[in-house]
């Protein structure tokens, strides 16, 4: 048996020396596969890698650009991670915690653009100013204690507050535009925001581990997990209509929604009872140069009553493949498909007599997502583009088209709680691992990934500890305890990624991407 951590040489006997043996096993192509593999390069360059990705490209699924808002999650602009608590008062733990996770992977990414394995971290990654707008008496001197719990956290410095209409119609033209100017409106400005293209990211991380030796197998589907006589993990499946079986001493399920029905396959008894939610989503975009011009920023409102995180309504810049872009949304759907390009019978083939309690408990006890899932569902372009006038009163139908984002499956957990964020799920012998759920997913792939690491490979954790120091010099350590320590982690990634902070950025004008906005379609 392999025992919890351990990598046995490639020279220990098993029953057929014909079959394919890998150290790690890695099933999906998406940023958490990228993002572990990278790391497990770095860490040990002599183990053999393989990934195994379904489609014939990497990140076509949630990693995508077209399939998430690119938001570099670290809390400056998202309103569902600073909830207003029953006396009044912001509780800002949530957005600490995902800053701190945050600027983890912006340290992986700082090392691997200074160790060349990014060649340009323009291709991923550009300063975009994050922002919280909201209207009406009651959501503006909420953001105005938001502002001020987080202004003084060293994590947030320099985050700017204005109910001052010309002030916020100067750092994103478009929020004012048809306003009358008779309802109290507040926003706040963040210039240390980025905009992420996770697609690309992806991209670049499999192609430097590929040159380092590793094997992508695309259009691979897999369909059967098992352990086998010598405690290998046995995979199977499909390529191009012809049978593969790989044998594996560690292998990650970072599958995105197939994760659930992946781990299930396993029969490790660490995932009976959680099931698995899917929710769908849209976007609307807009390649029109005269509108993208007029806005440069991240802004995020507060979420509809019912809806869950991920429907955050929020009018974005987007730069992917060197054009700019808008997107306004998401609106939400529903589809029993786990994956964008999935199976109508996903979230049916899901369904375990040790998950069917749990997901009804989920049922009964979301009934206002259900109700706002259906709103969605029924309601009309005209009212879902009345969503966007919120932000942009001068929007016009016909400069903007309906694009589809990924798919999530939200964890349900054995107790029946639904909930939104991810889930590392380990076998504890720590031969097999799996990430279940949705965001902020992307933007903390590195401490997920460092997460799994130390869970499954305990007896290697503290031997990798030199070389880890090297690639996020401050993985562990609090910086929202020390304020000369975070803004010097800050300061030095942002001059690495070639991002702005609040001590390089201009006052009087964000800065405008230096790129091109597309022709609309």
């Amino acid at each position: 048996m392999v025992h919890k951590g351990r990598v046995p040489s490639a020279t220990e006997p098993q029953t057929d020396p014909t079959l394919r043996t890998t150290d790690v096993l890695l099933i999906g192509g998406g940023i958490m596969s990228a993002t572990l593999a990278s790391l497990i390069s770095e860490l040990e360059p002599t183990w053999k890698i393989r990934v195994l990705e379904r489609l014939d490209r990497p990140a076509l699924e949630s990693s995508g650009p077209w399939n998430n808002a690119g938001t570099g999650h670290s809390a400056l602009c998202e309103l569902n991670y600073t909830p207003q608590t029953e006396d009044g008062t912001v509780d800002i733990s949530k957005a600490v915690v995902v800053n701190e996770q945050f600027q983890v992977s912006r340290q992986l990414w700082s090392f691997l653009v200074e160790s060349g394995r990014i060649p340009d971290p323009s291709a991923f990654i550009r300063s975009t100013p994050h922002m919280s707008f909201v209207w009406g008496a009651e959501n503006v001197e909420y953001l105005r204690e938001r502002h001020q719990r987080l202004s003084t956290h060293p994590l947030f410095a320099g985050m700017e507050f204005s109910d001052d209409p010309a002030q916020i119609a100067e750092w994103a033209p478009l929020l004012m535009d048809g306003r009358t100017g008779d309802e109290p409106v507040a926003a706040t400005y963040a210039v240390q925001g980025s905009d992420v293209d996770f697609g690309a990211l992806t991209e670049q991380l499999l192609r430097s581990v590929a040159d380092q030796g590793a094997v992508i197998d695309y259009g691979a589907d897999v369909s059967r997990i098992r352990r086998d006589a010598d405690g290998l993990w046995e995979v199977r499946g499909k390529k191009g209509g012809e049978r593969f079986e790989h044998h594996a001493r560690f292998v990650f399920v970072g599958a995105g929604g197939q994760a659930l029905t992946l781990l299930q396959k396993a029969r490790i008894p660490e995932i009976k009872g959680f099931g698995g939610f899917p929710v769908s989503g849209e976007f609307l975009r807009t390649d029109k140069p005269e509108v993208v011009s007029r806005h440069h920023a991240k802004v995020y409102g507060k979420a509809a009553v019912g809806a869950p995180p991920m429907s955050v309504p929020h009018l974005d810049t987007r730069v992917v493949d060197g054009k700019a872009s808008l997107m306004f949304g998401p609106y939400a759907g529903f589809s029993p498909r786990f994956l964008k390009a999935g199976s109508l019978l996903d979230l049916f083939k899901s369904i375990r007599w040790h998950n069917l309690i749990p997901m009804v408990r989920a049922g009964l006890a979301n009934i206002p997502l259900t109700i706002y899932l259906v709103s969605q569902l029924i309601a009309r372009p005209k009212t879902k583009f009345a969503e966007l006038r919120d932000f942009f009163g001068d929007a016009d139908p016909a400069d903007w088209q309906k694009i589809t984002a990924g798919q999530r499956v939200q964890v349900i957990r054995p107790d029946g709680v639904l909930q939104f964020g991810t889930e590392v799920i380990t076998h504890s012998d720590g031969s097999i691992a799996g990430l279940l759920g949705a965001s902020p997913g992307a933007s903390t792939a590195a401490p997920i990934m460092l997460d799994v690491l130390e869970r499954c490979f305990p007896e290697q954790w503290d031997g990798w500890q030199p070389r880890l120091h090297e690639m996020v010099p401050h993985q562990g350590d609090e910086l929202a305890d020390d304020a000369e320590l975070s803004t010097a982690v800050q300061a030095r990634t942002a001059r690495i990624l070639h991002l702005e902070t609040p001590a390089t950025a201009g006052r009087a004008e964000a800065p405008r991407p230096q790129v091109e906005a597309a022709q609309a379609d």
